[in-house]
Formats: C-alpha cells, structure tokens, sequence
C-alpha cells in the first residue's frame, strides 16, 4: 500500500469513529489501533471537528491508549538494550503524560546547566570544593529546591517539569544532578536508600593484588533535595535505624539506571494513588511489570 492510499485508509476508519453500534465500533477501534501513531493527526483533526462530548471522550481514548503502548514499547526497548542511557529511560517514562516530548529539548536545557556549572569548576578543586561549586550554580544561581510543599505532585518525577518549574521530590532531583555531574566528569551515582534517593561521590582505588583500578571506594554521599547537603555512611546507619531496616550492601553502593526508572514508577504509582487516579495508578503499574526478573 502506498502512502497516498494509506492515508486515505486513516482518513475513511476515522471517519467511522461515531459509529454507534458497540460491537461496530470495537473492530473499528481496533483497526485505528493498529496504525499506531501516525493516525494521531487524523484522530486529533476528528476531536477538533466534532462537537459531540461523548465521541471526543472517544476519541481521547483511542489516542492515549495508541500512546501509552508507545511507551510500553519504548520501555521494553530500552531495558532489553541494557538501560545504558538513563535519559533516555526517564524521558519515556516522561511521555507518558508528555507524549510530544522532544529528548532534544531536555538535552538543551541540560547542556545549558552543565555549560554554567562547568564555567566555574576547575581541576585543582578537591572532591568537596567541586561540590560546593556545583552546589552553588545549581541551588543559587539556577534556583532548584526540594518540593516540600507538593512533594507527592505526579509533576515532580517528569523531567522536563522538572527542569521547567527548578523543584521535584528527591529522586528527580538527584537524577539531574547526577546526570549533570556525569557530563562534567564527577564520579557520583545513585543509592537506592529506602525512603529517601540519595547520591555518592566516589573515589578510584587500586586492587593490590591485580593493579586494577576501581571507582567503588565512596569518599561521601550528596542528599540532593536539601541543596546537595554532604554526609557520611554514619548518617545512612542512623536513618535505617529511624525506619527499623537492617543495613543491607545495595542502601550504601550505586545502584543501576534500571533501579532509578524502576523507583521513578513506583513514586508515580504512589502519586496517582493518592490522587486517586486510578486509572493512571494500573498503567504505571503495568510499566513496572517489564522489570521483572
């Protein structure tokens, strides 16, 4: 089928979306469905034209279900590849309420923090000065803070809410910073610390017995939502202890960008549940089921 036929196709099955027979309408949605989406315009023209609540109802339906299987797809992609780009993973889960998200407008917002941050560091600084300078362009300059008084706002795990409004809860903020620190050559990571995403600065050691390097030795950990505030692995035993957990190895060691999305999922699950949004609570939860083992 060529293209000008293909159209026409698109443009004939829309046409049909007023369809009052139920059992009509279910094949016909199915067939729309089954272009993906690149039907969008054709539907999004229809819902434009229609004056009729219940088909745009319709309508918005069929479009959010052909996006969200966007974004199942996406993601499945993504951890079948090895989760090697975190961006690229918190983008798509980004898209799942931004379905027009460009990554090339989140990489612009991010080179132009990274370009200001980069500016003032320099390669004399220890590991604690280059936080502090990182620390000043980011909370002072750039205005970023922990969301304190909408700390469970579904808005705060969307990166480019984020980078657009400088606030988001613990995890989305440790994520830029530490993509941004990444970019800069900063060796710092994410600890998957229950209740609470923190980040850690690593330091190289070498193995005395096969001379090989390793950037598993942790000099300190950034708390990210309190304007990258510097602590000790002290400071980790006493809050497990506050929540009654026994220390394990993966709440003081990074953890992968597979853990990060995964944990990102659960914090929107846990929004929209409290929102009471029910519907956007089973999906996200769907989302989750592709990170089982």
């Amino acid at each position: 089928m060529n293209s000008e036929d293909k159209i026409r196709k698109m443009e004939a099955l829309v046409s049909l979306i007023d369809e009052p027979d139920p059992n009509v309408f279910r094949d016909i949605s199915l067939d729309i469905h089954s272009h993906g989406p690149e039907i969008i315009p054709f539907l999004e023209h229809a819902w434009e034209t229609q004056h009729l609540p219940e088909i745009q109802k319709r309508i918005e339906s069929i479009i959010h279900q052909i996006q969200f299987d966007q974004v199942c797809s996406d993601l499945k992609e993504w951890l079948e590849d090895g989760s090697r780009d975190l961006l690229e993973g918190i983008i798509t889960v980004a898209r799942y309420h931004y379905p027009n998200l460009e990554e090339d407008q989140i990489e612009y917002e991010l080179a132009k923090l990274r370009k200001d941050i980069w500016i003032e560091l320099n390669e004399n600084l220890t590991a604690l000065e280059q936080i502090k300078v990182f620390n000043y362009v980011f909370y002072e300059i750039h205005g970023f803070y922990g969301n304190i008084t909408d700390y469970h706002n579904p808005e705060n795990s969307f990166i480019n809410k984020v980078l657009e409004t400088r606030t988001g809860n613990p995890l989305s903020l440790g994520i830029v910073y530490m993509m941004l620190a990444q970019s800069l050559d900063l060796p710092i990571h994410g600890i998957n610390l229950p209740e609470h995403f923190v980040l850690a600065y690593t330091g190289t050691t070498i193995n005395p017995d096969t001379l090989e390097y390793s950037e598993s030795n942790i000099l300190f950990y950034i708390n990210a939502f309190s304007r990258g505030n510097v602590f000790a692995v002290k400071d980790i035993e006493v809050f497990l202890k506050q929540l009654k957990l026994d220390p394990k190895p993966a709440y003081y060691k990074p953890c992968t960008n597979s853990d990060i999305v995964l944990r990102m999922l659960h914090n929107l699950m846990f929004a929209y549940k409290k929102a009471g949004e029910e519907g956007k609570f089973k999906e996200i939860q769907f989302l989750t089921t592709f990170f089982d083992k």
